[in-house]
């Protein structure tokens, strides 16, 4: 085992994988092959890394989640227990479709809350919050707030996972770091410090 890396002696961690300095594998966790996990990412107990799955610095995965081939996280994404992703978008046991593969893409600093369904093919932008149960069903832009199932979009987040209030010009603060965010064209983007 590299020392720049902890795997619980219950993890496999098949050939071919890029595992970055102070990652965390705990218990019953299979890291299949060719797959690529940043710097200091915790993955939980029973985590199933499907091959060729890659992950950003500073990931979350907790217990129970299942990434499959085709997603790609960017840098500090929370993984909710439980959440999965899919990779084929009409499955059958019959029907070999490994070909077929849909990719998701996740950006950076968004969180996928506990049981949420991604259903693949589908991106979520930088800092969305997905709901704990939630359905994803198509894209979700950035900082959105998507909750229920299907998931439908009911208002916008900080970075800081604060949902947003806009006055009338637009604007909004969050309550915990004070940036600011503009809503413009059904689009926020955060206003840089003066």
């Amino acid at each position: 085992m590299d020392a720049n890396y902890y795997a619980h002696p219950s993890a496999i961690i098949d050939e071919g994988c890029e595992i970055g300095e102070g990652t965390k594998i705990w218990h019953f966790t299979h890291v299949m092959p060719n797959c690529k996990l940043g710097k200091k990412c915790n993955l939980g107990q029973n985590v199933v890394i499907s091959p060729e799955v890659i992950l950003g610095d500073n990931v979350k995965v907790q217990n129970n989640v299942s990434i499959y081939s085709g997603v790609t996280c960017d840098d500090d994404v929370f993984l909710g227990p439980s959440m999965v992703f899919t990779n084929v978008i009409n499955p059958r046991s019959a029907v070999n479709r490994r070909d077929q593969y849909l990719k998701t893409h996740v950006g950076k600093g968004a969180s996928i809350g506990a049981n949420a369904t991604i259903v693949c093919g589908h991106d979520i932008g930088e800092f969305a919050f997905i709901g704990a149960g939630a359905v994803v069903t198509k894209t979700v832009p950035a900082f959105a707030l998507v909750v229920g199932n299907p998931a439908r979009q009911t208002g916008w987040m900080s970075e800081y996972g604060h949902k947003l209030k806009f006055d009338a010009s637009g604007i909004a603060e969050c309550p915990e770091s004070k940036e600011k965010y503009e809503l413009k064209n059904n689009k926020v983007t955060k206003i840089a410090a003066a």
